[in-house]
């Protein structure tokens, strides 16, 4: 049963005669409650309260002003309706809002006029929609926000300033989308941001700068993408006190160079790679499913042979080239020598 039964309207002026509702609040068999949305009733004002709890019904569209000014009102919960559409200035009446909770609904799209009045929001989760595309209007005026979900999303694009206004943004969580590389400059306003969830998508590569900007950032999750290398300097260009970082059930490729990468990152003291031990390759063929802790002390051997048998290679052919420099001067000189001394025999002829 709900705990609050609160978003009530009137259909209709009495005197009026009018049949349709706005937003009609009702209790269904199991207590449960069920809310239809029409058009032309005119809104009563919501009793006063804190929280605001719709979650689990039928509501698929939030009209513009359905809600009214109540000054109290601090959360919202939508999760689990079918939300499809949310139209601009549908929760600018609400100035002391602080989390909104849209999950598990339908929505594909956010306008710039979705965020209107929620300056004071602290946190809004948007979990298991339909969204695509997080473009630079798609959260102009959440300058507050603190806690931003994402996840379990079919988000395949960030554009660059998509995130520009969350300057004290501390968690965003992207996980189990479709993003399948980091540019830079899409978390360059997060200078506050502790907490970066990025798990579960089909991320292949990132720009060396894409981290940089994250001065306080504690936890990079980057577990289950499809990340089969790493650049040094793109974990180096990270600046935060301390960051753990999760690399688990990426398609690693476990060759010299991946080796030499996190022997790099581990001697770092600022980073932490909680998950190493469990990182496991997936080429070449010879190492499939091997961890990489059991081999990395042999990846660079081959190449360690390889060089020294060049090297080798080099060093005799040089000192063979030097031997034989040093034979062809010896005959030269000692054929001026015999050619002198046949002068010499002339002479005395005489």
């Amino acid at each position: 049963m709900k705990t609050f039964l609160i978003f009530l309207f009137a259909l209709t002026d009495a005197s009026s005669g009018s049949h349709g509702s706005w937003c009609d609040v009702g209790r269904g068999r199991q207590g449960d409650l069920n809310v239809t949305i029409g058009s032309r009733a005119r809104p009563a004002r919501l009793p006063s309260t804190e929280v605001l709890d719709l979650s689990g019904n039928h509501i698929s569209v939030i009209p513009t002003h359905c809600f009214i000014v109540n000054r109290k009102l601090r959360e919202v919960l939508l999760q689990k309706n079918n939300i499809s559409a949310v139209e601009d200035g549908t929760f600018s009446q609400l100035v002391f809002l602080q989390k909104l909770d849209l999950s598990w609904n339908r929505i594909s799209t956010l306008t710039e006029g979705f965020s209107i009045g929620l300056v004071r929001l602290r946190e809004l989760q948007l979990a298991h929609n339909r969204l695509t595309i997080l473009d630079s209007q798609s959260f102009m005026h959440l300058d507050g926000l603190q806690r931003l979900n994402l996840s379990s999303n079919t988000i395949h694009t960030v554009q660059v300033r998509a995130f520009s206004s969350m300057s004290t943004l501390r968690q965003l969580h992207l996980q189990d989308n479709q993003l399948s590389a980091l540019r830079n400059g899409i978390f360059s306003m997060l200078r506050s941001l502790e907490v970066l969830n990025l798990a579960g998508n089909r991320i292949s590569e990132t720009e060396m700068g894409i981290f940089k900007p994250l001065s306080s950032m504690t936890l990079l999750n980057l577990a289950n993408n499809q990340l089969s290398t790493l650049y040094f300097k793109t974990f180096l260009s990270i600046h935060s006190y301390s960051t753990h970082i999760l690399l688990e059930g990426n398609p690693w490729n476990c060759d010299c160079d991946l080796q030499r990468v996190f022997r790099k990152l581990r001697s770092i003291q600022r980073l932490f790679l909680d998950d190493y031990s469990n990182l496991t390759c997936k080429a070449p063929a010879a190492l499939l499913d091997y961890r990489l802790t059991e081999v990395d002390t042999e990846l660079c051997m081959a190449e360690t042979v390889t060089v020294l048998v060049i090297t080798v290679t080099v060093l005799i052919t040089v000192l063979a080239a030097i031997l034989m420099g040093e034979r062809k001067r010896k005959r030269i000189r000692k054929g001026k020598h015999w050619t002198q001394q046949g002068d010499f025999s002339d002479e005395s002829d005489y």
